[in-house]
């Protein structure tokens, strides 16, 4: 039944195309590659730029409805920029060890499971994470609008 629901909601993101038809399958394989690409490129930026708080360039990422789920509970975009401008977490490296991304529509969904070296109220920690990240295109560029980390046990 979730399956089901997971493949209508899927189904109803993904615009028809014009007259019915088709895209080519090359055609399509090479726009997904790029788009897959731009994604990838753009996930490893986030983090560089979280580390360095770069503030313009998150504030340009992050879309104005964006949520953050952390172990500790969830933020807004306003309470993340805060979190990140003040160093009450201060995100130190993400060592990328696995990516996938898969789209839907406008809608890009990346998991990257990582090593997070952080500094967090004061202590340095490393944890693992699968860390989700949904992006959607608007006006031509992608805006995260979604960054949940999921602590992985045992690793």
């Amino acid at each position: 039944m979730a399956r089901t629901m997971l493949l209508l909601l899927i189904a109803a993101c993904v615009p028809a195309l014009p007259n019915g038809g088709a895209a080519p399958q090359a055609a399509a394989a090479a726009t997904t590659a790029e788009a897959r690409q731009e994604i990838e490129q753009l996930s490893r930026e986030k983090w560089r730029w979280m580390a360095e708080r770069d503030m313009e360039k998150l504030e340009r990422l992050f879309h104005e409805e964006a949520v953050f789920v952390h172990m500790g509970g969830t933020m807004t975009r306003a309470q993340e920029l805060g979190v990140i401008r003040s160093g009450s977490i201060q995100y130190k490296h993400a060592d990328i060890q696995e990516t996938s991304v898969r789209f839907a529509g406008q809608t890009a969904v990346v998991l990257n499971r990582i090593r997070l070296l952080a500094v967090v109220g004061g202590n340095e920690v490393t944890n693992p994470f699968m860390v989700t990240e949904v992006y959607v295109r608007e006006g031509g560029s992608w805006k995260l609008a979604v960054l949940a980390f999921t602590r992985l046990l045992g690793q």
